[in-house]
């Protein structure tokens, strides 16, 4: 056995295997300029025999395109992020593209860095997928590729940016709960300055307006996304109103939270309280006694939307503005 590892085959061989030029053989395996079906197929029976795999780096000096992204994150935690980035990721692989990901840890000096070695690569696109639905700086105006924003909308308008319609999930979740007969319906959610927190109350407020109703204390409850302040506000709701029969909850730790301390106290979910977080983190969602109705925002699906569009952006046809993307009810029994 040869020591010594075979050698790769090149153009120059597929080319004098199929009896035509070098030129010839680079016309035939990138579809470019007029060959004949006959010399085409000899070329391709060639390259197969040879085990040829074209020099990526050479195609892309010819094309102008290096066939790679970059998918540029802020959310060290991965919470939100990752699902994005998978459904990114696999919108990429369909059309065949490679991919570098790059984890700004929320630090702007880092994401620069992070931007400058991906332009240096030559990537032919980005998405930059933020952390949180808060608007954030657009970077699209100091790069010469396209830019999607997912999660995190830019805070240009001429940006292209996909983010969960928040209004549109809370009032689906609130509507459910007016279907089964809830009339006292409180809402339980984070901190005031979080986007998600404001819409996700809005469309609470929405939702009851259209059935006629008032919610539950008056007011809704902003805190933190934890389940410490989910039990905390279960004492809150309880005492601002004695009888409320249901909770919209801004996310699924809230939720998990509050059950517990209601629970604690002698109520039944969902039979007295009916429950319904926000966020479907199966790891709670899933585990919470009794399993939580939650609202899914459909984060893959975002991700493989967004990286869609980066595509029509890399073809000159950018669809500019904020995309708020539908979310889906999972219902649980905590509300059945």
């Amino acid at each position: 056995m040869s020591s010594q590892r075979q050698r790769a085959a090149t153009i120059n061989d597929v080319a004098a295997l199929a009896g035509v030029s070098i030129a010839t053989a680079s016309k035939a395996l990138n579809g470019r300029g007029q060959v004949r079906d006959e010399t085409r197929q000899r070329v391709f029976k060639a390259a197969e025999e040879l085990a040829f795999q074209p020099n990526a780096l050479a195609r892309s000096l010819i094309s102008g395109q290096t066939r790679t992204v970059g998918l540029l994150t802020s959310d060290s935690v991965g919470r939100f992020g990752i699902p994005v980035l998978l459904g990114a990721e696999d919108a990429f692989g369909a059309g065949e593209m490679a991919v570098m990901l790059c984890d700004a840890r929320g630090d702007a000096i880092r994401e620069q860095h992070h931007l400058r070695t991906l332009l240096a690569r030559r990537v032919d696109g980005l998405i930059v997928v933020g952390e949180s639905t808060d608007p954030r700086p657009s970077i699209s105006r100091n790069v010469a590729v396209p830019v999607v924003y997912a999660y995190s909308p830019s805070d240009d308008p001429d940006d292209v940016s996909f983010v969960p319609d928040d209004v549109a999930g809370a009032r689906t979740a609130v509507q459910h709960l007016i279907t089964l007969g809830r009339q006292r319906i409180a809402h339980v959610t984070g901190p005031t300055h979080y986007q998600a927190a404001r819409e996700r109350a809005a469309g609470t407020a929405a939702a009851l307006a259209e059935a006629g109703l008032e919610l539950s204390g008056g007011q809704p409850l902003f805190g933190a996304w934890s389940q410490r302040w989910g039990r905390q506000a279960a004492e809150l709701v309880l005492k601002n109103d004695p009888k409320v029969d249901a909770v919209m909850c801004g996310s699924d730790q809230i939720a998990a939270g509050f059950i517990e301390a209601v629970r604690e106290r002698g109520h039944r979910v969902p039979d007295d309280i009916a429950v319904v977080g926000y966020d479907n983190w199966e790891v709670l969602s899933t585990e919470t006694r009794p399993p939580l109705t939650t609202i899914d925002m459909n984060l893959e699906r975002l991700g493989r939307t967004a990286a869609q569009h980066l595509f029509a952006a890399m073809d000159g046809k950018a669809t500019p503005g904020v995309h708020r993307m539908p979310c889906r009810l999972i219902i649980r029994e905590s509300t059945m």
